[in-house]
């Protein structure tokens, strides 16, 4: 049954509001987090979304290409690589090519970019561990499960927008 039509005025209804208000406030809060950090580093807002994205991927040993970026940014390829220019620019992301094929050139992270990074978000991450360490194993398991399936949702949306 959709949340549209059952009662609102029940405990679970109150929580699951709470809830959805949480993830609202705490999406408002990490955009103007990460709008403060592209500010103080003369950067746009889609290139930290961009930084994201590559260190996500490089974490994963399965480092982007220009074009994979632009369509996770869901830019042309053009677009694309004006923000790869200006991040590479600031000394945020370096381009290597490919040992395997030289036409092919991935993105990476580089030291400057990196130890900017480190010094901004290190607190925030600090805080995050802090609160984790607050749950035990099976919790954050919960958790988990909870935002992959949130997460899982608003991708769904924002596709059929």
């Amino acid at each position: 049954m959709s949340s549209m039509y059952r009662p609102r005025d029940t405990p679970r209804a109150r929580r699951e509001q709470e809830i959805v208000d949480d993830l609202r406030d705490l999406v408002g809060t990490s955009e103007r987090i990460a709008h403060a950090f592209a500010h103080r580093h003369g950067l746009h807002p889609t290139d930290l979304q961009a930084l994201i994205h590559v260190m996500r991927r490089e974490a994963a040993d399965d480092p982007l290409t220009a074009g994979e970026l632009a369509g996770l940014l869901d830019v042309t390829t053009g677009a694309a690589t004006g923000v790869v220019d200006r991040l590479e620019k600031h000394g945020h992301l370096r381009r290597d090519r490919s040992d395997t094929d030289r036409r092919k050139v991935f993105l990476r992270y580089a030291e400057p970019g990196q130890e900017l990074a480190t010094r901004f978000f290190g607190p925030l991450g600090r805080r995050s561990d802090a609160v984790m360490e607050r749950f035990d194993d099976a919790e954050l398991e919960v958790v988990h499960r909870f935002l992959a399936g949130m997460r899982q949702a608003f991708e769904e949306h924002h596709r059929d927008l």
